[in-house]
């Protein structure tokens, strides 16, 4: 928080004003500009995306699943999915994997459809499903050897990569251990070992740190921005809001359908409809409303509490300037104005509110 003193103008006592992210995030914001491919595409032609996605619908006997997702995926991003039980993220997550064969629309993965992929192609592939699928009565280094196994990898050369996958989730110590007597969060690092044994492009990792305490679900994601910053393409979808901060691009769903999508500060935006600034004072009455009302790139005001405005305006860094010498103008007392930055789990209220009225 980076504080400013207003004791030179009339009716102020202290403002203070969040300092904002720095720029330059890993997503260009016009990313977020989804619009439909053309029937012949080809990611060929766009190395730089991963995956395509342009209306594509699941639907299962006579119920809709997923319903006109478009979307696109670029290389070496971490691109999370997030929404309400029920919302259609597994569903969607197994088109991708070439599980499911979408009803309609287009999806291309890495150049091709994914339910034509070959064996070659699959082998570019990691996935960690929801539950717990390997051997029990394995250790963890037979399971591990054994996944090493599926994917081609050959006997003598599996040995250090089998190594490195369990100094990563830190299972070293516990290799002799049948699977089936882990912790549950053990059994998810586990699973995350036997996903990067063989090194894909593209992981596919389905609530990966559920069940798991803060601090490995910190060092999953450390590792997870390590394997981005090495080139790889990370789906994930997350029972956790809060961790929709750490992508790159976030979609969100309800329904079967995306209600937003961006980078993360983007889909904040969306759902707040600009950016929140609050101010505080003793006697925040019409006046202050009708002044803050006149500023340009004010969108809207409303009474978060007592001696509270919550006020959202198109640029809020612009905007503070502006609302300061209105309300000292109007003779407004104030006691702060700062920029707010709403947590993701205010953000996603919000925009389930606003997807469940609109369907309404």
């Amino acid at each position: 928080m980076v504080g400013h003193r207003a004791a030179d103008t009339p009716g102020y006592r202290t403002m203070t004003v969040e300092a904002r992210p720095p720029a330059g995030s890993p997503v260009d914001a016009s990313a977020s500009r989804e619009g439909p491919a053309a029937s012949d595409s080809r990611l060929e032609s766009m190395p730089e995306l991963a995956v395509l996605a342009a209306g594509v619908s699941k639907r299962f006997d006579d119920k809709d699943v997923v319903q006109d997702l478009t979307f696109q995926i670029g290389r070496g991003q971490i691109f999370g999915i997030v929404g309400p039980s029920g919302c259609g993220k597994t569903t969607t997550i197994r088109m991708m994997l070439g599980v499911l064969k979408p009803s309609g629309g287009e999806l291309l993965l890495m150049g091709r459809p994914p339910h034509l992929f070959r064996r070659r192609d699959r082998q570019r592939l990691g996935y960690m499903p929801q539950l717990f699928v390997l051997f029990p009565e394995l250790s963890v280094w037979e399971n591990l050897n054994f996944a090493a196994s599926i994917y081609g990898m050959g006997w003598f050369s599996r040995g250090k990569r089998l190594e490195s996958a369990l100094d990563i989730v830190e299972l070293g110590d516990a290799r002799s251990r049948p699977a089936g007597q882990l912790s549950g969060g053990m059994q998810r690092r586990l699973e995350l070992a036997c996903v990067l044994v063989h090194e894909p492009d593209v992981l596919f990792l389905d609530e990966p740190t559920a069940g798991i305490d803060p601090v490995l679900r910190a060092k999953f994601w450390d590792h997870f921005r390590e394997l981005r910053d090495a080139g790889r393409t990370l789906i994930i979808t997350t029972q956790y809001v809060t961790e929709s901060e750490y992508c790159d691009r976030v979609a969100v769903m309800r329904d079967g359908r995306l209600i937003a999508i961006g980078s993360p500060e983007e889909v904040r935006r969306q759902a707040m409809g600009g950016e929140a600034i609050r101010v505080t004072g003793p006697d925040l009455d019409r006046r202050a409303v009708t002044a803050i009302r006149g500023v340009e790139g004010v969108i809207r005001v409303r009474r978060s509490d007592d001696d509270a405005l919550e006020v959202i305006a198109e640029d809020a860094g612009r905007a503070v300037p502006d609302l300061l010498e209105a309300l000292a103008a109007a003779d407004v007392e104030v006691t702060e104005v700062e920029e707010q930055r709403p947590s993701f789990d205010d953000v996603f209220v919000r925009l389930m509110e606003a997807a469940g009225g609109r369907g309404e």
